[in-house]
């Protein structure tokens, strides 16, 4: 398999991330042509490659935990569906005791390598589908666009549930995706997120850090 960054530099370069200045990553300019390279080096399909491209609710968790520090310090922080990585870097950046990144795509797991060194920063990678279990040890988890589909949104509330209930503190980042779960989860800030890639069709996006509610609405 062709390492993701063989392609040249005319499609992906080392970027610094608008709203979270600290952290640079390695971005696709346009992920769509990014894509139909890697599918035609490959020879086969392939999965979109969301770890190029710095999605809100990833940068939206990472501002989160560079201001709000005490949220990770000292703490070992799991990056679910971590993509590029952006989160778990800043997790790292903001002291978190171990940060493991979390990803099912092999191509994702050489981007969060090559960002995590860009940032002078460990990061562990884990190919691992977590979502069956309970998290293992984490004491906290980040999660960032992850409800972008029916399926995938059960299983990772299902997940999240499992991992709030044994008392690891669980963040989402997310700007309203179809599936997000809103009567499970709250807000805790909102932030005016400037996009990268054009993927939102807007330049600007509002977008939430989130938490489980301690009670569902409507609960008794």
């Amino acid at each position: 398999m062709a390492a993701p960054y063989d392609i040249g530099l005319d499609q992906v370069g080392l970027t610094e991330v608008p709203f979270v200045p600290e952290v640079r990553l390695h971005l696709a300019k346009d992920a769509i042509i990014l894509w139909a390279r890697l599918e035609a080096e490959a020879g086969r399909a392939l999965p979109p490659p969301y770890w190029a491209s710095a999605w809100v609710g990833g940068q939206a968790l990472a501002r989160y935990v560079l201001d709000h520090p005490q949220t990770v310090c000292g703490l070992r922080v799991v990056d679910l569906a971590a993509g590029c990585g952006q989160a778990g870097i800043a997790a790292a950046l903001a002291g978190a005791a171990s940060v493991e990144a979390n990803d099912t795509d092999p191509y994702a797991h050489r981007a969060i390598a090559l960002n995590a060194r860009a940032n002078g920063v460990v990061v562990a990678v884990s190919e691992t589908d977590l979502l069956d279990g309970a998290g293992g040890d984490a004491e906290v988890v980040l999660a960032g666009d992850v409800f972008y589909s029916k399926d995938m949104a059960e299983r990772v509330q299902r997940f999240m549930e499992r991992v709030a209930s044994r008392g690891a503190r669980v963040l989402v980042g997310d700007p309203g995706r179809a599936f997000l779960p809103h009567d499970w989860l709250q807000p805790l800030t909102t932030y005016q997120v400037p996009t990268t890639d054009g993927i939102e069709n807007t330049e600007i996006k509002q977008t939430h850090v989130l938490r489980p509610r301690t009670k569902r609405l409507g609960a008794r």
